[in-house]
C-alpha cells in the first residue's frame, strides 16, 4: 500500500510539473508596443522565441496614446511598451496595470530624416525646414504620439514652429510618419532614431540627430497589464528584455538605456 501511495504521489507531482511546462509553452504573449519599437521589438521577439521555442509573442504597433485608450476600454494585451512612461504610470494608478511591475526600458531620440533622392542636406540642421524646396514636413500627431510632441517642442525651441505650420503633415503614429517621407508624401520628417537606423530607412535616406536639450526627455516605460498578471511567460519575456541580449538590441537601434 505504501508503494502504491508513493507511486500515486509521484504521478501527481509529475502531472503538475508537466502541466506547468505545457501551460507556459502553450501561452501566447500579447504586446501593445509604441511604433518607434517596430524594428527593435521584432528583433527582440525573434531572439526571444529562438531561445524560448515554446513561447510565442504577438506584437501590435501603434501610438502610445491610442493604446492607453484601448487598454482602458478592455483591449486584451499582456504587456504595454509605451513611448511615454506616463501612460503605464496612469494605467497602474487606474487599476489597469499590475502594481509595482512598471519600469523604464529606454530613452528615445528624434532625428530629421531626408530621402537620398532629395537635394536637401540634413546636415544643415533643423533650419533645413525653412528651405523653399521643403514643401511638407511630416511629424507624428502630438495629441497622442510622444514623438510628435517631442518634434513640436524641438521646432518651438529653435523658433521654427510658427514659421512652418503650413508645411506640417501629421502621421497617426511615428511609423506612419516615417512612411510619409519614404513614399514621397512629405519631403522630410522628424522621426524616431530607432526607425531611421533600421535597414530599410538607412538604405533610402540620411538623418541629422536633433539635440536632446531641445525636447523633453523621451522616457519609455512598460507595464504588465491585468491580463498578464501572474503569467510565467510574461515574466520570462521581460527578464529577456532587461537582460544583456535585450539591452544590446535596444542600444543597437539607437535607444539610450536608462
Amino acid at each position: 500500500m505504501k508503494q502504491i501511495r508513493e507511486l500515486g504521489l509521484f504521478v501527481i507531482i509529475l502531472s503538475v510539473v508537466c502541466f506547468s511546462r505545457s501551460a507556459q509553452a502553450g501561452e501566447k504573449i500579447l504586446i501593445a508596443a509604441a511604433s518607434d519599437l517596430n524594428f527593435a521589438m521584432n528583433e527582440i521577439c525573434r531572439a526571444f522565441e529562438k531561445s524560448h521555442p515554446g513561447i510565442k509573442v504577438e506584437v501590435s504597433y501603434g501610438s502610445s496614446g491610442n493604446f492607453y485608450a484601448q487598454i482602458k476600454q478592455g483591449a486584451p494585451y499582456d504587456i504595454f511598451f509605451s513611448a511615454d512612461a506616463s501612460y503605464p504610470a496612469r494605467l497602474e494608478e487606474e487599476g489597469f496595470a499590475v502594481k509595482s511591475q512598471r519600469q523604464l526600458y529606454a530613452i528615445g531620440r528624434i532625428v530629421l530624416w531626408i530621402p537620398k533622392k532629395s537635394s536637401l542636406n540634413p546636415q544643415k540642421s533643423l533650419n533645413l525646414v525653412l528651405e523653399p524646396e521643403l514643401k511638407k514636413l511630416a511629424i507624428a500627431n502630438p495629441k497622442h504620439a510622444p514623438y510628435g510632441r517631442a518634434a513640436e517642442e524641438s521646432l518651438r525651441y529653435y523658433g521654427l514652429l510658427d514659421k512652418i505650420q503650413g508645411k506640417l503633415v501629421y502621421g497617426e503614429n511615428i511609423s506612419q510618419t516615417a512612411q510619409f517621407v519614404q513614399t514621397g508624401s512629405a519631403d522630410a520628417g522628424i522621426i524616431a532614431m530607432s526607425l531611421a537606423i533600421s535597414p530599410s530607412m538607412a538604405e533610402s535616406g540620411s538623418y541629422w540627430v536633433i539635440p536632446t536639450e531641445s525636447y523633453s526627455r523621451l522616457e519609455q516605460g512598460y507595464a504588465v497589464l491585468q491580463r498578464g498578471k501572474g503569467k510565467s511567460s510574461v515574466k520570462t519575456f521581460l527578464e529577456f528584455v532587461q537582460g544583456k541580449k535585450g539591452k544590446t538590441i535596444l542600444s543597437d537601434f539607437g535607444f539610450i538605456l536608462p
